[in-house]
């Protein structure tokens, strides 16, 4: 399948990645997304010997939507730096089974990572090895079962969209970790990195990138919504 570039110049490029990829390779030894871009600049550019690629933020497997790599050494430390000071803000789409209580609200908890189990449990204040993780959402759109959210984490806890949205009672569609009542047929989980915005390291110009919903009849219904 054709890599779907978003954005890309000599310090950055931007890719919009499909549901089931790797950002990074891990130890089920599949074959990462970010072989695929070293690939592509290699062919593009007729770059001889090793391609640079910096991974700058990871998305989790089944989730979908913008993931950023540095094409430099100056500009992954610099994106690197960006993050760290929260100046990259992240929008992610979710549809879920049930609507909020609330249209639009903050989310507030304590979540505990469970190494073994690949999954994070929200926890009472004060637990050891809890951290905080916050996020805001509102409801954008409806189709007669399920609800379009939009949400921006100010945190980047694990897993903490899909486990603050489960803990509110609007499971993600699909994700059967976090309680939803069965899979997608293609294995993923309604979750969508839908867009990013900074100031670029090098260029300094603002930047807003967004990426298309995946090719799929109730996402396609709710991107027409939102």
């Amino acid at each position: 399948m054709a890599l779907d570039v978003l954005y890309e110049d000599n310090h950055l490029i931007v890719v919009n990645k499909r549901s089931g990829e790797l950002v990074q390779g891990d130890k089920t030894g599949d074959k990462p997304i970010s072989d695929d871009v070293k690939a592509y600049i290699k062919k593009k550019y007729n770059k001889p010997g090793d391609v640079f690629l910096g991974t700058i933020h990871r998305l989790d497997r089944p989730t979908s939507g913008v993931v950023i790599f540095a094409r430099t050494s100056k500009a992954l430390s610099r994106m690197n730096a960006l993050f760290q000071k929260k100046e990259v803000r992240k929008t992610y789409w979710a549809v879920v089974e049930s609507a909020p209580k609330s249209t639009s609200g903050v989310l507030e908890n304590y979540l505990l990572k469970n190494e073994k189990q690949n999954k994070s449990y929200v926890v009472e204040k004060g637990r050891s090895g809890a951290k905080m993780a916050e996020l805001d959402y509102r409801q954008i759109a409806a189709s007669d079962k399920y609800f379009l959210l939009e949400i921006d984490p100010k945190t980047g806890r694990h897993h903490q969209i899909r486990v603050q949205l489960s803990q509110m009672g609007s499971i993600i569609k699909g994700d059967l970790k976090y309680g939803a009542k069965r899979s997608n047929k293609d294995g993923s989980i309604c979750l969508h990195a839908r867009k990013v915005s900074f100031v670029h390291p090098v260029k300094k110009e603002q930047l807003e990138i967004i990426a298309p919903v995946p090719d799929d009849k109730l996402w396609k219904f709710f991107e027409a919504k939102g």
